[in-house]
């Protein structure tokens, strides 16, 4: 920096600079995370209700026929079903 002009205008870039990134970093902080998300109470009542089911010997097909989750869904909950079952 050879003149006070040349450092004021370097601050002057530097600050706008940090306000744009300033900006950015608000953005980011009010967006909602994407995806699934697992274990909270909307998918421990679906999942709770489809190992009633399962439990009560209703069949995959069967219980996504019922029209409350999707097909893959169901295969999803199978498998952490059986996880669990492992795990005892």
């Amino acid at each position: 920096m050879k003149t006070l002009e040349e450092a004021l205008n370097y601050i002057a870039k530097l600050e706008a600079e940090n306000k744009e990134l300033r900006e950015q970093l608000e953005h980011y902080k009010s967006a909602k995370p994407a995806g699934r998300k697992k274990h909270n109470e909307a998918w421990m009542a679906s999942y709770n209700s489809f190992v009633v089911d399962y439990e009560n010997g209703l069949s995959i097909m069967e219980i996504v026929d019922k029209g409350d989750i999707s097909r893959r869904t169901a295969y999803r909950y199978k498998a952490y079903y059986d996880m669990m079952k492992k795990e005892r």
